[in-house]
């Protein structure tokens, strides 16, 4: 009996995949997947990478292709509009970051300008770019062959302890806020800095409130294990982490610990595996720790004299290679995410353009499809990657919209202006 005549008979029955499926390789599996649900990516810093290299003056910035951006103190940029393309980005959360360490009404004054020059970039590239304010939005933006343009706030300093600020950002478009970056709030402990609160204060938790009424997504990649905890206490729609990893894969206090990936299929929300290399490999971030600690220890021992730190840091270099992180490695990131919380919790969120590069074969945006391909190999299907991809993030803000819909007789939240945040000082 042929092979072709044997798996006609199986499959009459039912018994048997066609011929062509059984044929598939992993490129195939992946390429099919990205085709129908193109990469929706959790986290990528251009907007701070325009305000540091450009001072947010981009008339005469050519985002098509920024292999040209490198300098004497500068990499080039890990993204464009080509390499995008490449990386079958089909929607894409651009964050509206400003350093954690401003004061508040700086920050807050700060955000704005950055959601303004990423609305700039989206206008100037109209065949590539479209604004997505909605899950509606990134499907209309796909099905015209452009990339949808969603903006995220990354730390709570950009409302400047303000539940009104919060609903104006809303209004000028940003459609998620990490609740922290790397310094603690007057109401959330962030993931490395000292905790004040043990989670979110009274306030925190109103915030966390006040975004799920008008539908914007929680997101908690920077704060603390009891913070992560608060907020998934009282949220009422799907919390995303927009770019984080596994804290039992690689023990970085910025992943997500076990406990509350066992929590996320209640509440629906999903970790954007990030592809920050130190973050996924422990074996690089210990290195990092050990490069810190020698650093530390020469500097006490020949204070004020810089040349001798740096030729002995340059010998300890070379004799302690620093280890390479690879796809592999985030791979590995996505496959304890499934074990612990399932398909559907699981995105991606790359961090490119706010890291020194990613892993090998990942360096930059384009390299999305060999992780797909990876992932098959591992066997996941073409509807596991399709969820990884794309459909996952869409199920959660479309969830989000809902909740929000349903609260739209709601009365906002309201706080006596210049209110104490912190009651604890």
């Amino acid at each position: 009996m042929s092979t072709s005549y044997r798996f006609a008979v199986l499959a009459a029955f039912g018994l048997a995949a066609s011929p062509l499926a059984a044929q598939e390789t992993p490129e195939e599996v992946a390429a099919a997947a990205l085709e129908a649900a193109p990469v929706w990516d959790g986290h990528n810093d251009v907007p701070i990478q325009l305000r540091a290299r450009f001072g947010n003056e981009i008339e005469d910035f050519d985002f098509v292709d920024t292999l040209d951006t490198e300098t004497a103190q500068r990499k080039a940029m890990h993204s464009d509009i080509v390499r995008l393309r490449q990386g079958r980005v089909g929607a894409q959360w651009w964050s509206v970051y400003v350093s954690a360490s401003l004061e508040e009404p700086e920050a807050v004054q700060m955000t704005m300008e950055q959601i303004d020059v990423t609305k700039r970039l989206i206008a100037q590239n109209p065949d590539a770019l479209q604004l997505a304010l909605t899950a509606d939005d990134v499907e209309e933006a796909i099905a015209n062959g452009r990339i949808a343009s969603l903006m995220g706030m990354e730390g709570g300093h950009s409302i400047g302890n303000s539940l009104a600020v919060l609903r104006q950002m809303y209004d000028l478009g940003a459609r998620y806020m990490t609740l922290t970056h790397g310094r603690t709030l007057d109401w959330a402990d962030s993931a490395t800095d000292a905790p004040r609160h043990g989670g979110l204060n009274e306030f925190g938790m109103d915030v966390v409130r006040e975004m799920n009424r008008i539908g914007m997504l929680v997101d908690l990649s920077h704060v603390s294990e009891e913070a992560m905890h608060d907020a998934l206490d009282v949220a009422r729609a799907p919390v995303i982490f927009s770019h984080s990893g596994a804290r039992a894969v690689t023990g970085h206090l910025r992943n997500v610990p076990d406990s509350v990936l066992e929590r996320l299929p209640v509440n629906g929300g999903i970790v954007m595996v990030v592809a920050l290399p130190w973050f996924i490999n422990d074996d690089l971030r210990n290195h990092a720790a050990s490069r810190a600690a020698e650093k530390a220890r020469l500097e006490a021992l020949f204070a004020g004299l810089p040349d001798e730190v740096e030729a002995r840091m340059a010998k300890w270099d070379a004799e302690n290679r620093q280890p390479v992180s690879t796809i592999s490695d985030m791979a590995d990131h996505i496959d304890h995410i499934r074990e612990v919380a399932g398909i559907d919790h699981i995105g991606i969120g790359g961090d490119y353009d706010g890291m020194p590069h990613g892993p090998v074969g990942m360096e930059d945006v384009s390299g999305y499809p060999a992780l797909f391909e990876e992932l098959a190999r591992r066997g996941y299907s073409q509807a596991d990657l399709e969820k990884i991809s794309m459909r996952n993030m869409l199920r959660v803000m479309r969830e989000a919209e809902a909740y929000a819909a349903s609260q739209s007789g709601a009365a906002p939240i309201e706080y006596p202006a210049g209110a104490d945040r912190d009651p604890t000082d």
